[in-house]
């Protein structure tokens, strides 16, 4: 106490003088307040990180809790086999009109583990939504998008656990864990990380898709069109016969602008234009739409793992931000810290891509009409050769129509 009522309450020495001038200094005052703000913010940010990555799983937080403690084993599901799967699953989400819980994007990645991580690889295997199925624990046949709404009715998270069953089904593999995004976080997560290039080999245009006529209801489809969608069923001996007519309407407010078009040549998309050029497929189709979402995953996750997104705040923040409310998974907080590192450990990976559809190589056929519409069936009328294929995806050529990233 006497040194510092010599230092600082009687005349100072010239070295003590020194350092109060020092500490009265105005620039070192606003770099300490700069710090503190900088230490703040980095407690906040992983408060927040937490926070929502707890939101976006459906696992335990005592079992997060478990594997924070150290010499607790963290291993993925399917890493000892060598190979870890992960279902992902895009819709437009709870409570929107137009089929908010179909699953349209159905896409199976793989991560396949070598001993040396920059040996990893990695696949992406599109399911079209129209693949007939039957729905787990029932033995009814429906398309493959309404199994997640399907499940969903039983309870909450339901869906991507029956979507799973299906998935897995069709693949001959565990589908060891699932996410799901829908249409306003995939257009927030797109705006975070300053939208994605594309380049263009010649101009894209859908201009009937986002006017097409739906059912008529009371207050998205509204305008009529004079025409009707069809009810039918298959009798025994194999008559289709039409059981009900419902009348279809247009959407008076226009998705993408009625008419969406992209010219050619290199361009930056925003949310709003990556969402629509994702979910176009009408004058093309549902495999050529299945090509473009897998395109822009690949550039989706090359932008966020750039130095320039992972090193700016600001972008990061607007990740945490899309995420929240707008992707679910059943991955526990650690599984999803565990994937996050050994995928970005992994240099730049060979993707290996497939697009079910309906050509031989492809492995899907069109039976005909039938009670459900649409439908698409497995060549030979099992699944065999898709469980081949997906068993030995890193091994084979790759599909002929699919232009390599």
């Amino acid at each position: 106490m006497a040194y510092f009522e010599r230092g600082f309450n009687k005349t100072p020495s010239a070295g003590a003088g020194a350092s109060v001038r020092f500490y009265k200094k105005k620039w070192f005052k606003i770099a300490m307040i700069f710090v503190a703000i900088i230490a703040i913010s980095g407690g906040v940010f992983a408060w927040k990180t937490g926070s929502v990555l707890q939101k976006i799983s459906s696992g335990g937080f005592l079992q997060s809790l478990v594997h924070a403690i150290p010499g607790v084993e963290d291993k993925l599901k399917g890493e000892d086999e060598g190979r870890v799967n992960m279902l992902i699953l895009g819709m437009r989400g709870d409570n929107m009109p137009g089929g908010g819980l179909l699953a349209d994007t159905i896409i199976v990645a793989s991560v396949k583990l070598a001993e040396n991580p920059a040996e990893n690889k990695v696949s992406m295997i599109s399911i079209p939504r129209d693949l007939y199925v039957t729905v787990p624990g029932t033995q009814d046949k429906q398309k493959i998008n309404a199994v997640h709404y399907y499940g969903e009715q039983k309870g909450k998270g339901q869906g991507l656990e029956d979507m799973k069953t299906a998935v897995s089904e069709v693949m001959g593999m565990p589908i060891h864990y699932a996410s799901s995004i829908n249409f306003s976080g995939f257009k927030q997560l797109i705006n975070a990380i300053g939208g994605i290039e594309v380049t263009l080999d010649k101009s894209f245009e859908e201009p009937l898709q986002f006017n097409e006529p739906h059912v008529c209801d009371s207050s998205v489809f509204t305008v009529p069109t004079g025409e009707y969608e069809y009810k039918k069923h298959t009798t025994r001996t194999g008559k289709v016969k039409v059981v009900a007519q419902y009348p279809l309407c247009t959407n008076p407010n226009t998705e993408c602008g009625g008419d969406f078009k992209l010219p050619a040549g290199q361009q930056t998309l925003n949310g709003d234009q990556a969402l629509c050029y994702a979910r176009s497929r009408v004058t093309t189709n549902d495999f050529e739409r299945a090509k473009r979402q897998q395109m822009i995953i690949q550039l989706v996750k090359d932008k966020m793992l750039s130095a320039g997104t992972l090193t700016d705040f600001s972008k990061i923040n607007g990740v945490l931000d899309s995420l929240g409310d707008n992707v679910r998974t059943d991955m526990q907080v650690w599984e999803m810290e565990e994937f996050y590192k050994l995928y970005k450990d992994m240099p730049d990976p060979k993707v290996y891509q497939r697009v079910l559809e309906d050509s031989e190589e492809g492995f899907l056929y069109y039976p005909g009409e039938s009670a459900a519409g649409y439908i698409l069936l497995p060549r030979g009328d099992n699944y065999d050769r898709i469980h081949e294929m997906a068993k030995n995806i890193f091994d084979l050529p790759a599909q002929s129509d699919i232009k390599p990233k």
